[in-house]
């Protein structure tokens, strides 16, 4: 399989946090284990992940530094990006226009979220938008 470029929507990153059995636990469970699959970051994407997962650590059943290791192991393994322009807003959701951003910048093939309505103007750029269970099917990882 060649390359996987994505960039993981922070509510993906958070249902992985929630649940061991859902499709984007087993995405993050791949990550650093499957070379090819390669996540995108951004400073600001990154501060995101820690403020969301932080305030909801307690019912994730995780501690803060839980989550410290979580993120630390994310930006080892991943891409990180500068991001020098900003071209705000074009999404409904002016949070969401960093992740677009991101994957704009760094040249990547899909955006990995739940929010899939809210990415609609990343097919524009060449973004497919996909699920963690789309993804994990495209990846051949599901049937």
């Amino acid at each position: 399989m060649s390359s996987c470029d994505v960039v993981l929507d922070t509510n993906v990153l958070i249902a992985g946090l929630r649940s061991r059995t859902g499709a984007s636990f087993r995405l993050l469970a791949l990550l650093g284990r499957r070379p090819e699959i390669q996540i995108h970051l951004s400073v600001p994407l990154v501060l995101e992940y820690e403020s969301v997962a932080k305030r909801q650590a307690k019912e994730l059943g995780l501690s803060e530094q839980d989550i410290e290791d979580v993120l630390d192991f994310l930006c080892s393994i991943a891409v990180r990006h500068e991001i020098f322009f900003l071209w705000r807003p074009v999404l409904r959701d002016s949070r969401d226009d960093m992740v677009l951003e991101l994957a704009v910048a760094a040249g990547c093939e899909s955006i990995v979220t739940y929010n899939k309505r809210d990415f609609e103007v990343a097919e524009r750029f060449g973004i497919a938008v996909e699920s963690a269970r789309g993804f994990l099917r495209r990846i051949g990882e599901l049937k």
